[in-house]
């Protein structure tokens, strides 16, 4: 399968040789993304619950450059630096994605995740 490269401007811009997003067939799979606001390129350093927010509306815009939603994400995949965060993550998540319609995903305590932010997430969504 070909794959497509998916890019916005309303999502961080990428700080690795790796993509924002990319397409197979009807698939699309995301960078992990950090709490980094993509306006101003700055880190939100706040609260779990604000970078989580914050991570969630990158992946958001991502998916809808992809011409999909949160509403079709499959699976994903969330890295705390501190798993006494789950909770007030978990909180947040639960804004994001309907109890009836929630993606299967794991979540997993890290040593250490990129900028020393405290939430990263990536999602593989239906198109």
């Amino acid at each position: 399968m070909k794959k497509q490269i998916i890019t916005t401007d309303k999502a961080p811009t990428p700080v690795g040789p790796y993509h924002q997003a990319v397409r197979t067939g009807n698939l699309i799979f995301t960078a992990g993304q950090i709490p980094i606001d993509p306006k101003t390129g700055a880190v939100n350093n706040g609260s779990v619950e604000d970078q989580t927010r914050q991570v969630l509306a990158n992946l958001q815009a991502l998916l809808e450059a992809a011409g999909t939603s949160l509403d079709q994400v499959i699976k994903t995949t969330v890295f705390l630096r501190d798993m006494n965060d789950f909770p007030k993550m978990n909180a947040v998540y639960a804004e994001y994605f309907r109890a009836d319609a929630a993606p299967a995903r794991s979540t997993v305590q890290v040593a250490r995740l990129p900028k020393d932010v405290a939430v990263e997430i990536e999602a593989i969504a239906a198109v």
